[in-house]
């Protein structure tokens, strides 16, 4: 296995640790005097797990490393640690549930977008939006995670969470808009071939091919 697959797979195995510290809200050590609670260790841990994010996708473009493997794995694995770390700061009482509703449920409209298109034979590239989109969501993450301690970050924790939510219905958006293009595209695509392929051919003949 190459050096991209492996931090994806690295990322996946920080979910089940990210869930556990934050809901048992441990560990809780001192270090020289230094206390450092389980906030700390959570923002530490979604931090590591967005670094190899950042990380696969570069190194599988500069080293030509890019897999099927990757290629599946690398989207499973971020939504998986997003959805995790949400879900668990729902259950912890510092996000409201119906912002996570829309924000994980993006992810599965997003899936099954690429999933239609990829039966028609067409793809949907990433969107930035979607790559801001997460940026956002590990930065909202690890200031909500840290209010769990620090009362004063609630302001700027909310905020970032309406500029998630914000993101996630705009990218959703766009994202349907190329699939609807796409789809449109092929629809002329196949109109035209009825025109110029044989004009004594029955369309329903064309289209059906």
């Amino acid at each position: 296995m190459n050096l991209p697959n492996s931090l994806t797979i690295l990322r996946i195995f920080f979910v089940p640790l990210l869930v556990v510290v934050l809901l048992t809200r441990q560990p809780n050590w001192n270090f020289w005097g230094l206390p450092i609670r389980f906030e700390v260790w959570g923002v530490l841990i979604l931090l590591a797990a967005a670094a190899t994010d950042a990380m696969d996708g570069y190194l599988a473009r500069s080293r030509k490393e890019i897999t099927t493997l990757g290629i599946l794995l690398d989207p499973i694995a971020d939504k998986l640690l997003i959805s995790a770390a949400f879900v668990s700061l729902v259950s912890m009482g510092l996000i409201q549930a119906w912002m996570v509703v829309i924000i994980i449920g993006r992810e599965f409209m997003v899936v099954g977008l690429r999933e239609i298109a990829s039966v028609e034979g067409l793809v949907i590239p990433a969107s930035p939006l979607g790559k801001m989109k997460m940026i956002l969501q590990v930065i909202a993450g690890c200031t909500v995670i840290l209010t769990a301690n620090h009362p004063a970050l609630k302001l700027v924790g909310s905020v970032l969470l309406w500029l998630v939510v914000l993101s996630a219905v705009a990218s959703a958006i766009h994202y349907f808009q190329m699939f609807w293009g796409q789809i449109n595209d092929r629809v002329q695509q196949r109109r035209t071939r009825v025109l110029v392929v044989d004009p004594k051919e029955k369309p329903q003949d064309v289209l059906s091919r």
